[in-house]
């Protein structure tokens, strides 16, 4: 990608490749800027590989609890 940013998990001082709109707590950060689009709306982040993959683990494993199979949850799009 070439622009050497930082991985934004706390203590981690890998290249940060893949950009994400998830907060290292696995959340979505708003801009607070008035945003026409899903990706003006949402603050991004970089991460290396594996803590990205931590991540989304942790956000699936979130979605996938049993108490949350009520009709009206949407599946999680790809961030």
């Amino acid at each position: 990608m070439g622009d050497d940013a930082v991985c934004d998990y706390p203590g981690c001082n890998q290249v940060g490749e893949i950009i994400s709109r998830l907060s290292p707590e696995g959340y979505l950060v708003a801009t607070g800027k008035k945003a026409y689009s899903f990706r003006e709306a949402y603050r991004r982040f970089h991460y290396c590989a594996n803590h990205h993959e931590e991540l989304m683990t942790g956000v699936w494993s979130r979605v996938r609890k049993p108490d949350d199979k009520k009709d009206g949850h949407v599946a999680p799009t790809a961030i």
